[in-house]
């Protein structure tokens, strides 16, 4: 399934993860539980945006779990923001793509709405449909 390639390859997750004109400079997933899930993410407004964090849950082509409370090998990170509770499922040539943001509160909820969170994570779901179209 090309959408869970995008989400699992850096090289393809570096393509589609930041809203554009936003980049993703680095990447390295590790797309197994307790693997690696690191972005650097670079924007003119924001400066850049790195996010450590672990995989939680690897269901090829089904499920992908991944957190900032953790690091690789499930070690606790001194701060979390969220998880993110993705799923895939063929449908008609194309897939059904759902993402659940889980915050640690409800501040870094409202941190991430007013980072634009609604509309980042809808553009980088088009990115992600534009770039799975092509493989």
């Amino acid at each position: 399934m090309a959408i869970w390639r995008c989400w699992t390859e850096p090289a393809l997750l570096k393509r589609f993860f930041a809203p554009a004109p936003g980049i993703t400079v680095d990447a390295v997933i590790d797309p197994t539980p307790g693997g690696r899930f690191y972005t650097l993410m670079r924007f003119e407004e924001y400066g850049d945006i790195d996010g450590e964090g672990c995989i939680l849950l690897a269901d090829p082509g089904r499920r992908l779990v991944w957190t900032d409370a953790l690091s690789a090998g499930f070690r606790p990170n001194p701060t979390a923001f969220f998880t993110a509770d993705l799923t895939f499922a063929a449908r008609d040539g194309g897939c059904d793509y759902t993402v659940v943001a889980r915050h640690a509160d409800v501040q870094a909820a409202q941190k991430h709405a007013d980072m634009g969170f609604q509309s980042g994570w809808g553009q980088v779901a088009d990115q992600l449909g534009a770039l799975a179209a092509t493989l």
